[in-house]
């Protein structure tokens, strides 16, 4: 069972994330039953809940998606270096794979360049890197 924390804020941005990476999943076998999808408000809430999945130990990894675009203020600051922060923490604290897939742009047009429907879409990356490191952690 895969889990995905994904955020609704920036919402065109992480659907095209989410179907980026539903695409890579389904093409490494792994049917829509194997996955269970958890949706959080922001960025800034999603390392809490992975870390609550993760201490749950009933999935093989968890995928993070979101999507932080800089503004005006230094808000865009803040959140990146929280959210970064706090999904290192959980990664280092955990024993199964927890994947990091929430962009974080310096404008609107990057982050849609990276959530196309395309090999370039970084949800698609990232699935595909959670199934390599699941494999990884199943061979230790």
């Amino acid at each position: 069972m895969i889990g995905i924390v994904i955020s609704t804020f920036n919402k065109p941005v992480t659907k095209g994330l989410l179907d980026g990476c539903l695409k890579a999943l389904s093409e490494k076998g792994i049917e829509k039953k194997e996955i269970q999808i958890y949706r959080v408000p922001g960025a800034f809430e999603i390392p809490a809940l992975v870390n609550i999945l993760a201490k749950k130990n009933s999935l093989d990894a968890i995928i993070s998606l979101g999507c932080v675009i800089k503004g005006e203020t230094d808000h865009y600051n803040f959140i990146c270096e929280a959210v970064s922060k706090g999904m290192m923490d959980v990664t280092i604290m955990n024993t199964l794979p927890i994947l990091f897939g929430v962009l974080t742009c310096q404008n609107k047009e990057l982050a849609l360049s990276r959530s196309l429907d395309n090999r370039g879409n970084k949800g698609y990356e990232v699935g595909l890197a959670a199934i390599e490191q699941i494999e990884n952690f199943n061979s230790l």
